[in-house]
């Protein structure tokens, strides 16, 4: 499945769920799923906690469904965004 199938389903989940939160409680929801990510990743790095791969899987996955939010309220394809950041890292950073 590709990002553009993915971010249609992720849109209409949100609207069977009541729509899409404002910008500014989405970014507020990502930075929550980060530092969830960043907790599991410590654990993995042995900081704290036990490591979980399913949680490791679940807290990404959770990153990518607010990005996708975001993504989405702004009208914005993730795919196309990530193949310029890849074609910017590429010619940049070689």
């Amino acid at each position: 499945m590709n990002l553009q199938k993915l971010q249609k389903e992720v849109d209409e989940l949100i609207k069977k769920m009541g729509g899409y939160w404002t910008p500014s409680q989405m970014l507020a929801a990502l930075v929550e799923e980060v530092g969830e990510l960043a907790d599991i990743i410590l654990s993995f790095e042995g900081v704290k906690g036990e490591k979980d791969p399913l949680r490791l899987k679940e807290e990404l996955g959770d990153v990518l469904f607010a990005l996708i939010c975001i993504a989405n309220y702004f009208g914005i394809d993730m795919e196309d965004a990530l193949r310029d950041t890849i074609r910017k890292y590429s010619t940049r950073d070689l």
